[in-house]
């Protein structure tokens, strides 16, 4: 038994579950997701305020333990980003190193003798406070993950000065420099 999988998916109430056969759509004030949830094996559930995913067999094996675990993170996390949004916090350490937005590009000064840029998706909501935090906001966990981590890895932190892009909260591992 999966202990994840058991736990009920609670609804917010401006949000809303549309179960058609295998597919999902979740709704809410700051946008709609899909998803699809393989329905040979999980039936889903919907209660006027909770959403229940429940394998049809009796007899639970490993891997079904672990998709029903998956399956009900993938539609909690699509639950959140309808209702709250997902938010990353990038912050730039380094002297001269800022970002600022020009259109639908993030224009990033970083230490190289030229300006990276980078595109913003259309999904996405980027803000740059302070020309050292950028803030990464969007409805789907997964992309806002994936841009966050392609922008920390345009100027990964390095562990002498810690200069570079890092997420809010995330501990860099120093060393210790040169001696005499």
């Amino acid at each position: 038994m999966s202990k994840i999988g058991k736990k009920n998916i609670i609804i917010p109430k401006e949000s809303s579950i549309k179960i058609e056969g295998a597919n999902l759509t979740i709704t809410g004030p700051k946008g709609t997701k899909k998803l699809t949830i393989n329905d040979k094996i999980f039936s889903s559930i919907l209660n006027e305020s909770e959403f229940q995913i429940k394998p049809l067999d009796k007899k639970i094996d490993k891997k079904t333990s672990i998709m029903w675990g998956t399956y009900r993170s993938l539609v909690n996390n699509a639950v959140t980003g309808v209702s709250k949004g997902h938010e990353k916090i990038l912050e730039l350490n380094g002297v001269g190193f800022r970002a600022n937005l020009k259109g639908e590009v993030l224009n990033l000064q970083i230490g190289f003798s030229h300006d990276v840029n980078f595109k913003i998706p259309k999904d996405i909501k980027i803000t740059v406070e302070k020309q050292t935090i950028i803030k990464i906001n969007g409805v789907d966990k997964d992309l806002v993950s994936k841009i966050a981590a392609d922008i920390k890895n345009l100027k990964p932190v390095e562990p002498y000065k810690a200069k570079g892009i890092k997420e809010r909260g995330q501990f860099i591992l120093r060393k210790e420099g040169k001696k005499k």
